[in-house]
């Protein structure tokens, strides 16, 4: 290191972003010490002061190791700190490098996030207003962040928090520029306003046993991934391509959208859907081609209801550039009714579909399910994979033992394009 030049030092240096790297490298030379202005980047992990102890040594110790390696780093971009420190001193940290700060990620506990909250020093982010990427992490927010417009903030990240649905839209308000929002494993209630005309990618991941509704109007989003709303309204969805919808507790009882020409990829998850929001998603993505369904049971309200029957021939007319297609459950048996099949002829053929997992959880109507089963394969000209899924079958009768010889059979005679797992 002595023998090369000192820009080629500094450059090697300026790569270094872990706390503990930068402290020891400061320790050897002061030439060394020297490079600390050219830092773009500091990383202080969870434990990195773990050394000294935990409580308020710790937080002592990070606060003091933050503060000055901030003040030396003149040229600092991106600040990241997942170490517990004290939040009232971050007003402070951002005010000295809001001119350059780009990317900021904190990570708080909750007690320290309260604190934050309600001493407003979450609002002070609206101070380096020359942010790129904001990610939050633990956080807890019972109103919209006085942080200004936002202008260049391109990334809004929030993980793990606890927010009212003012927060959440006051936040997304302040950042009318965003091509990447998300929202993961945030505990709220009430409803959710995302209108943003940039955005391009978004996850929403409300967790909780709370109703929540969503407006979302984004012309622009190609990605969308949102999951624990019961009333959904989706606007603007001509450039979608990745579309997944879920609800882990309570039911999806209304989903509102236009024709999703573009879009690859629809996924419909969750315990319990009304059948209107089913057949509302599945109108509008005629032109998917890679479908997941994936739904335990039907009804609008608390009583849980086996689907309606689905025509077959009607459900792959309607979807006809269908590649993939994964159906699970009570919804491959809502496939399988006695009607399901009556349409079938000659002509009826499903043209692109080439890879198919069915998972089948009861021999309930084992014959039609077979049908069915067969049906799939003989009408789709390039099939390449069906596996069938035998799953969670909690009938001990004789007929479990019988309809798993049969789709043994059927895996049989049609061997390498049918398997089972």
């Amino acid at each position: 290191m002595d023998a090369l030049p000192e820009g080629v030092v500094q450059h090697i240096l300026s790569q270094l972003s872990n706390a503990r790297d930068v402290a020891s490298c400061t320790a050897v030379a002061r030439c060394w010490r020297d490079c600390m202005p050219f830092l773009p980047s500091l990383y202080f992990p969870r434990g990195a002061f773990e050394a000294v102890g935990s409580g308020e040594p710790a937080v002592a110790a990070a606060d003091d190791a933050i503060g000055r390696m901030v003040d030396a780093a003149a040229r600092l971009e991106e600040l990241v700190v997942y170490c517990p420190f004290s939040a009232s001193l971050l007003p402070r940290w951002l005010a000295a490098r809001a001119a350059t700060l780009r990317v900021l990620e904190l990570r708080v506990d909750s007690a320290a996030a309260a604190a934050a909250d309600k001493s407003g020093h979450v609002d002070s982010i609206g101070v380096a207003a020359g942010l790129e990427e904001l990610r939050l992490w633990g956080l807890t927010m019972t109103r919209a962040p006085a942080w200004g417009p936002m202008e260049r903030l391109r990334v809004l990240e929030v993980v793990g928090a606890v927010l009212e649905d003012a927060a959440v839209n006051g936040a997304v308000a302040a950042c009318p520029n965003l091509t990447d929002l998300a929202l993961l494993g945030c505990e709220c209630a009430g409803e959710a306003v995302v209108s943003l005309p940039l955005l391009e990618r978004c996850r929403l991941d409300f967790v909780g046993s709370g109703n929540c509704s969503l407006r979302f109007a984004a012309p622009r989003v190609e990605f969308l991934e949102i999951q624990g709303f019961c009333l959904i309204s989706l606007q603007g969805g001509h450039r979608l391509k990745h579309l997944t919808i879920s609800k882990n507790t309570g039911t999806v009882y209304h989903v509102e959208m236009g024709k999703l020409p573009e879009l690859d990829h629809l996924s419909l998850r969750g315990v319990q859907w009304s059948w209107g929001a089913i057949s509302s998603v599945l109108q509008c993505a005629g032109e998917v081609k890679h479908l997941v369904m994936k739904v335990e049971f039907c009804g609008d309200y608390d009583t849980l209801q086996p689907f309606p029957e689905i025509d077959l021939v009607e459900f792959f007319n309607n979807h006809p550039k269908l590649r993939k297609f994964e159906i699970h459950g009570a919804m491959f048996a809502a496939l399988c009714q006695k009607n399901s099949l009556k349409k079938l002829d000659s002509r009826f053929v499903i043209p692109f579909l080439e890879h198919v997992l069915v998972t089948v959880r009861s021999p309930l109507n084992a014959e039609q399910k077979l049908n069915t089963l067969e049906s799939i394969v003989r009408y789709s000209v390039r099939l390449r994979r069906m596996v069938i899924r035998i799953s969670q079958m909690k009938n001990c009768h004789d007929a479990a033992d019988d309809f798993f010889e049969e789709i043994c059979k059927f895996t049989y005679m049609n061997s390498g394009r049918v398997c089972i797992e």
